[in-house]
């Protein structure tokens, strides 16, 4: 049986987790704090609109307590924390391993794999609605759970050894797709997310007030126009109109959902808006895209700018 590790048991890590366990696959959690001590105590506490609610019995411990060795990795931390892990990853993969990023932020896979030479890291997305809801507890909103990841043509790898994670998924209950071009598909998933979080960090509304037509919803389709210019010039090809894409996708979203990154900024913590909003805009300077829309909002968070 497959050794599953999640690293960052949040919204998105216990999610990945909590749906594994629930169909008895192995799996470990790293998480920290009360968090953890609620893990290990209660179990994780899962609540799911897909899956109901659920408290399972997960080996959950601290980045420095865990000593195995994994098949199969999940990244599940914010960006701004890619570089506390490195040494989680050195001890806990063997040379057959797969590291799975699945973060917001476009281009991790590659900055984490340069970072641990020798270890096959991929690159990887999700489409889901998952925040910690309490100490030890997730909760998952709506009917998308949809995990995307692939390898970089450089690497090499076989791709039948990710088709066969992507059937064990898929028994979990979760929709997981192989990508053939994991660059544009990562950044389908970060301009989607810009958009989303950007959007409802200005307005400080959930995705209900963005799914009604008016000035929220006009500022969206904004962001994401500027963003898919950018891909374009970037050399990404779309499969579909990415603005009509990333409209379907909010319209599909809980009403009362909202971005982690909306999340951390009203609460006053550390938030990924650099790699969100910053990040974007320094790659549309560069290719010379008019980001008006982007602008308006960088205004408003400018405070939030590391560099």
């Amino acid at each position: 049986m497959r050794k599953y590790l999640i690293i960052g048991t949040g919204g998105v890590g216990g999610c990945i987790a909590g749906f594994l366990a629930l169909a008895g696959k192995q799996v470990s959690c790293i998480a920290r704090g009360k968090h953890l001590a609620a893990i290990q105590q209660n179990g994780l506490h899962l609540k799911s609109d897909l899956k109901g609610e659920h408290f399972l019995p997960i080996e959950a411990c601290t980045s420095e307590e865990y000593n195995g060795k994994a098949d199969v990795i999940f990244v599940c931390v914010k960006g701004y924390s890619i570089d506390s892990i490195k040494d989680l990853l050195k001890r806990a993969s063997k040379p057959e391993t797969l590291v799975i990023p699945i973060l917001n932020v476009y281009g991790t896979g590659l900055r984490i794999g340069q970072s641990v030479p020798g270890i096959k890291v991929l690159d990887g997305c999700i489409y889901i609605v998952g925040f910690v809801s309490g100490e030890g507890e997730i909760s998952q909103m709506g009917t998308i759970f949809r995990l995307v990841y692939g390898a970089r043509p450089e690497q090499g790898i076989d791709n039948r050894q990710l088709e066969e994670i992507a059937d064990e998924l898929r028994s979990c209950g979760i929709k997981a797709d192989v990508s053939d071009d994991i660059n544009r598909d990562t950044f389908i998933k970060w301009a989607f997310i810009s958009a989303m979080a950007c959007t409802g960090a200005f307005f400080d509304v959930p995705m209900g007030a963005v799914q009604q037509p008016g000035e929220i919803r006009d500022l969206f389709i904004g962001l994401s126009q500027e963003s898919a210019e950018i891909g374009r010039k970037s050399g990404v090809s779309f499969p579909k109109d990415p603005v009509t894409y990333n409209l379907k996708v909010i319209d599909k979203l809980a009403p009362a959902s909202t971005a982690s990154m909306q999340k951390d900024l009203a609460r006053g913590h550390e938030s990924e808006i650099q790699g969100l909003l910053f990040d974007m805009i320094d790659l549309g300077e560069r290719l010379n895209v008019d980001m008006p829309t982007y602008r308006k909002v960088e205004k408003k968070f400018i405070q939030y700018r590391k560099n």
